[in-house]
């Protein structure tokens, strides 16, 4: 090892610096094509003035545009079951149940879930404009179960331990399970919060809009936010790839200035002693 002119760890540090730096350049232009996408996506809100551009528009119809409003129930909104006074128009219940058992093969107790059950209900909503609490102009938000981009809160999360009859208990001990906790958690998109949906928006009649799944085959998205914050999230992360790409490709720079540095230096020390 010590006739080898650099230690080959050190090589092996400007690879991997390299080779990181690589890998976070190109993650860096993907999401710089990504960003330059997004901001080519035109953005209204539920007013007048979109129902003059939608009946202005071939066939009534917008094929990809984002549109922030706030969120309101066409009827009767969803109670929570938790919490009090709260209210969505989609909510997913989901109730798990924890498992001790023993492995035979590690000779440990390990857990796992079991008997997962999650209920999804939905009302008919739409999108105001915010502060618009009455108002002649809404988005219709379409199949809404069928968006990415998860819009749900959780507003409850509980977790209680299992309680089982002394019987039981024994009996669930000798097959080698033991119940441990029940969870359970509640998500909602809430009445009043302020939703971003990426899509199709036609105009049916002269006043009803509806945002629906695009059929060019882009995504059709519902994100729980602002456009601007929802824009940021992303311009961060651009950001993020390119300063990580910086960062790693110094190192790699600095690794190999080093290994040089050294390499050169015991090629002059050799010569002398020559």
């Amino acid at each position: 090892m010590s006739d080898l002119p650099v230690n080959p760890l050190v090589w092996l540090g400007v690879g991997s610096s390299f080779a990181f730096s690589g890998l976070c350049y190109h993650l860096y232009q993907e999401k710089k094509k990504e960003l330059k996408k997004l901001k080519e996506i035109p953005i209204f809100k539920p007013d007048q003035h979109l129902a003059k551009i939608l009946k202005a528009s071939p066939h009534k119809r917008l094929q990809y545009v984002a549109v922030e409003g706030m969120v309101q129930a066409d009827g009767e909104p969803l109670a929570s079951r938790f919490v009090p006074r709260c209210f969505g128009v989609i909510q997913k219940i989901t109730v798990e149940e924890h498992l001790r058992y023993w492995n035979t093969l590690s000779k440990t107790w390990n857990t796992r879930t079991v008997n997962k059950k999650e209920t999804s209900n939905s009302v008919p909503f739409s999108l105001i404009r915010p502060g618009a609490y009455v108002t002649d102009f809404y988005v219709k938000v379409q199949n809404p179960l069928e968006a990415s981009g998860c819009p749900l809160e959780r507003v409850y999360h509980k977790s209680r331990g299992a309680v089982e009859g002394l019987v039981s208990t024994a009996l669930q001990g000798l097959s080698g399970e033991i119940p441990v906790a029940m969870v359970e958690s509640e998500e909602l998109l809430r009445v009043g919060s302020i939703l971003t949906g990426f899509g199709e928006v036609v105009l049916e009649g002269d006043q009803v809009m509806r945002l629906q799944v695009p059929q060019d085959g882009r995504k059709y998205m519902l994100v729980a936010t602002d456009h601007g914050s929802f824009m940021e999230r992303h311009e961060s992360s651009a950001s993020m790839w390119k300063t990580l790409t910086a960062v790693t490709g110094l190192m790699g720079a600095s690794f190999l200035t080093w290994a040089i540095y050294n390499l050169v230096g015991k090629q002059d020390d050799r010569s002398k002693k020559a």
